[in-house]
């Protein structure tokens, strides 16, 4: 690479090296792809034929399973996705077969604040910029198939205010369903963040005065929370796939039963919209390694996990595969090891959990970046105190990493403003607690910066586990909020609305929805739900004000605190550095 990651952008790094970048067919040959498995969509990315792998490979060991996880982030983040690419490059470096499992990025995120899921520096997946915008269309699909339920939703709705039973019937060959305009579980999507339509009204009489559906309270929600998203990620077949669409609650009846998708009669045509976005897709690193994409689901406000799919694929394909869990490990990797695990059957052999120089620092007392304005310069000079404290943080993700029954290992995402005494520092409190320790520089230097680290997660991989849960499905739902919410973040307790209190009443007296996982929503800037409580707090409870229910993906969704499903748009977005060379017609800004 010609670039250097501390003079240069990352959309730079990134353009420079996709003019050497291998063709898509030559990363299916390295992954060992045949040609009837490779899909190419054009020269550099692909879709990959998971049902013919899979099949091919069924008597094939699987190889190591790595989730890569972190400490508490800043607003900023972990370079979780960064470190995962610098991973991959470090094991290629070694001479391993190695392939990666990430998420899609969101256009939220890509143009708001938090940018691209590519990596970052010289520990990158390219090109970036089809990537980072609509990539395969798997999200354009998932926003079709969501709104088309809610489509079917409000036509009905307005259908059965303005026709008798007789009508009704006759007109749509269904049964009047007597929909409950007030308990309606779902809403739109889009993906964008866009806070002004958290909360909407819909239906309001047109032109003329005609009736433009039933008005009604709505909302909106990123596309990435949507519970077709979720299915996505959780879904192991086409099959699968179709029965879970037909169990997703949208709304309930007046007598308070459940309306699903099936009793709309629109999840076979919701799950056309989905066949393509089944099939993994696949890309490479700056290095050349193979990336597969799937599934992008955030992990405060949904399961925050590339796909099962893409892990399987990746299992019988590498001998070292990397997977991600989103934000840190007190919800990324907690619903790795109690949902994707439990609905995987895989277990992993090691887990990184990485921590930066600066988000120790924000633990241990330094004022909090505000994304979009200059780093604090307290961020660019030593204060090994700030660090030994924010050290509390990532000791208690090393715990919870430890519950599940696996090897942790601490990866130093280490940036060139870091000081020799800091990192000695996160070393040595890290060992103390019995993790193994990695300093890397894959930002900076890539592969070759990032030895110590492949080097490292091989050896943990040789450590034998001892996996567990942290529940079993049969326990009552209240014993297991309380169970994460006291184990896995540190709370005291748990309190709950009375609207809380009324779901869950209503879930565990149905046997079917009471077995169902536990896929927590709160925030991931703190580890209680208060996002401005760093480090690790202590004397709170953390506050159930709503609770979901998403019989599709087979999750209970109790949601924390404020957390929105909709974020909101800052007032110095990246869509302001986004532009187009109209000469070249290369999208710059990209990060």
């Amino acid at each position: 690479m010609a670039l250097d990651p501390t003079k240069h952008l990352d959309w730079e790094i990134a353009e420079d090296a996709e003019k050497t970048m291998l063709k898509i067919s030559e990363i299916g040959e390295k992954l060992g792809l045949t040609k009837e498995e490779l899909l190419p969509q054009g020269h550099y990315i692909a879709k990959i034929d998971f049902q013919k792998v899979l099949e091919r490979l069924k008597d094939k060991p699987d190889g190591k399973y790595i989730d890569v996880t972190a400490i508490t982030p800043t607003p900023l983040g972990e370079g979780k996705s960064t470190s995962s690419m610098g991973l991959v490059q470090g094991l290629g470096k070694l001479g391993k077969n190695v392939c990666a499992a990430i998420r899609q990025p969101s256009g939220g995120p890509t143009m708001n604040i938090k940018g691209s899921a590519a990596g970052g520096g010289l520990a990158q997946c390219i090109p970036l910029t089809p990537f980072s915008l609509g990539f395969t269309g798997d999200i354009n699909a998932i926003m079709n198939a969501h709104n088309l339920a809610m489509v079917a939703l409000t036509s009905r709705l307005q259908h059965e205010r303005n026709y008798t039973d007789e009508q009704l019937e006759r007109l749509s060959g269904m049964k009047r369903i007597d929909i409950d305009p007030t308990k309606v579980e779902m809403g739109w999507i889009m993906d964008f963040c866009c806070q002004a339509l958290r909360n909407i009204i819909i239906g309001i009489d047109g032109v003329n005065g005609k009736s433009d559906g039933f008005m009604m309270k709505s909302k909106f929600g990123i596309a990435v929370s949507s519970e077709v998203m979720a299915i996505l990620a959780m879904a192991n077949d086409l099959k699968d796939m179709r029965e879970r669409m037909g169990k997703i609650v949208v709304a309930y009846t007046k007598k308070g039963k459940p309306v699903t998708t099936e009793d709309l009669q629109v999840a076979g045509a919701m799950t056309a919209w989905m066949v393509e976005a089944l099939k993994p897709s696949l890309m490479q690193t700056l290095e050349g390694q193979p990336v597969i994409v799937h599934a992008g689901p955030f992990a405060n406000i949904a399961i925050g996990q590339s796909s099962i799919l893409a892990d399987k694929v990746g299992l019988k394909l590498a001998d070292y595969h990397v997977t991600e869990s989103g934000f840190g490990a007190d919800i990324g990797f907690e619903k790795f090891w109690n949902l994707k695990c439990r609905y995987s059957g895989l277990k992993p052999d090691c887990a990184v959990v990485v921590a930066t120089i600066r988000a120790l620092k924000c633990h241990g007392g330094a004022p909090v970046p505000v994304p979009g304005k200059p780093m604090p310069e307290e961020y660019s000079t030593e204060n090994v105190e700030w660090v030994a404290k924010g050290c509390a943080n990532l000791i208690h993700h090393i715990r919870n990493v430890r519950k599940a029954g696996i090897s942790p290992v601490v990866c130093i995402n280490a940036f060139y403003t870091d000081t020799d005494a800091e990192i000695a520092k996160v070393r040595e409190l890290s060992e103390a607690e019995g993790a193994r320790v990695a300093l890397s520089r894959h930002w900076e230097q890539g592969g070759d910066g990032a030895i110590e680290f492949a080097e490292t997660v091989i050896e943990a991989c040789e450590e034998k586990t001892e996996f567990k849960f942290l529940y079993e499905l049969d326990m009552p739902i209240k014993e297991r909020i309380e169970l994460i919410a006291k184990e896995v973040y540190g709370a005291d307790g748990v309190d709950y609305s009375a609207e809380a209190e009324q779901s869950l009443a209503r879930i565990q007296a149905d046997p079917e929805l009471a077995g169902l996982g536990m896929c927590m929503v709160k925030t991931h800037l703190s580890l209680s739900d208060n996002p401005t409580l760093k480090g690790v707090p202590t004397g709170w409870r953390l506050t159930i004000r709503e609770v979901l229910t998403y019989g599709g993906a087979g999750f209970i969704v109790p949601v924390a605190g404020a957390i929105s499903l909709m974020p909101g748009t800052g007032s110095n977005p990246a869509f302001k550095r986004v532009d187009v060379d109209v000469e070249t017609g290369k999208v710059q800004g990209v990060f």
